[in-house]
């Protein structure tokens, strides 16, 4: 743990306050039982719709839409489908870049952008395309030049661009313009290998991290906040993680054992590695984490790694009563932490415990409305009422 007083990492947003969301079980793996298939859990329409909706309903700001080829909703048709529905939150949809041709992924964006009059974020992935093994370097160039053509569509006249992977370009942004203003939607991003972090600290927004002990996730923060800094910029910092709450400490570790109940080795390291990112430096991060963990798998007094057990991607949890949570998450924003992606299992009854118990006492903002993305009244755009051209 880190020694008080904690001295915040150079950001973006100064203010003590943080986006709080929450996650979509867009790629499968609901459950009431870790390393369990749930087939009352099922990555549906209909389930991943009352999960977002819940979550909308409670008062969470954001909420992860991830991507992976598994059996499952995809996420920007997905988006597509609940917008009309949404009340307030926002959505974080996970794009994978080398998936979609960049003026038509603008496109697409655009699309969202104004169905959610700006209640859009995105989450840019690097991994492998599905079937393919490709080289880290190719991957960072495409990652890089796609959110290149990204901003010029949401910032410039024209795309004029001239790259490795996507050649020439030369369009018009009539076609792409966002509903967002001042940059488009914020764009969040993760990864722990170096090109991972030159990538976010050049062209990005928020930088998202696994569970780590605190020393570690802050000397990542001072890391990337570095590398910004040599591109003139400043980010902000994210944190994915679950959690799981309760009104005592011992009603909470009894669901975490609970959840482990019914725990097959073998077939949680199947389910494990069905997606892309299951051998990922990220990964393997988070599988070392659990060497260093006590017989009950915590690596701090209310850190625990046993989610990572059965499931690829984020591994750790917060576990703990609400005084408990909220005095860790203040602990992450003192370091400088703007927003956090929360999950639990089973999905929408942890959301409900969440934001009974702890949502309420927390400085929950939109990063978008705080950075000046969502403009407060309808921009002109070839979509709402500014100049029509063909």
């Amino acid at each position: 743990m880190l020694k008080e007083p904690i001295q915040t990492v150079t950001i973006r947003t100064e203010q003590q306050l943080a986006e709080i969301a929450w996650f979509c079980d867009l790629c499968g793996g609901d459950t009431e039982f870790l390393g369990q298939l749930d087939p009352d859990r099922r990555s549906n329409w209909e389930h991943c719709r009352d999960i977002l909706l819940t979550a909308d309903r409670l008062g969470f700001h954001n909420i992860l839409l991830p991507t992976s080829y598994v059996v499952g909703q995809e996420p920007i048709s997905f988006a597509s489908a609940i917008a009309p529905m949404t009340q307030n939150i926002s959505l974080l949809v996970a794009i994978r870049t080398g998936e979609f041709h960049p003026p038509m992924l603008a496109r697409a964006i655009s699309t969202l952008d104004h169905m959610l009059e700006g209640r859009l974020t995105i989450n840019i992935i690097n991994s492998e395309l599905p079937g393919y093994k490709e080289s880290p370097d190719l991957r960072y160039k495409r990652c890089a030049e796609t959110i290149q053509i990204l901003k010029q569509s949401w910032t410039q006249d024209r795309i004029e661009f001239d790259g490795a992977v996507y050649g020439k370009l030369s369009l018009s942004t009539d076609p792409v313009k966002p509903y967002q203003q001042n940059g488009g939607p914020l764009l969040y991003f993760g990864g722990i290998a170096d090109g991972a972090k030159e990538v976010c600290a050049e062209h990005c927004d928020v930088f998202l991290m696994w569970p780590e002990p605190e020393e570690s996730l802050y000397a990542t923060m001072q890391d990337v906040s570095a590398r910004a800094a040599r591109y003139g910029r400043t980010i902000d910092f994210g944190l994915r993680i679950h959690v799981v709450v309760r009104e005592t400490e011992e009603e909470a570790r009894a669901w975490t054992r609970r959840m482990m109940s019914k725990f097959d080795e073998q077939q949680a390291e199947a389910l494990k590695h069905r997606t892309q990112d299951s051998r990922s430096l990220g990964v393997l991060r988070q599988d070392e984490l659990r060497q260093t963990a006590d017989n009950d798998g915590f690596i701090e007094p209310i850190l625990w790694t046993g989610i990572g057990r059965a499931r690829s991607g984020c591994g750790g949890a917060l576990v703990g009563t609400p005084k408990q949570i909220i005095a860790q998450m203040y602990r992450y924003m003192d370091m400088g932490i703007r927003a956090f992606i929360l999950s639990g299992y089973p999905l929408i009854e942890e959301s409900e415990y969440f934001g009974k118990l702890v949502l309420p006492h927390l400085p929950n903002v939109r990063l978008a409305d705080v950075q000046g993305r969502r403009p407060a009244t309808t921009p002109a755009t070839p979509l709402t009422y500014g100049e029509l051209s063909y």
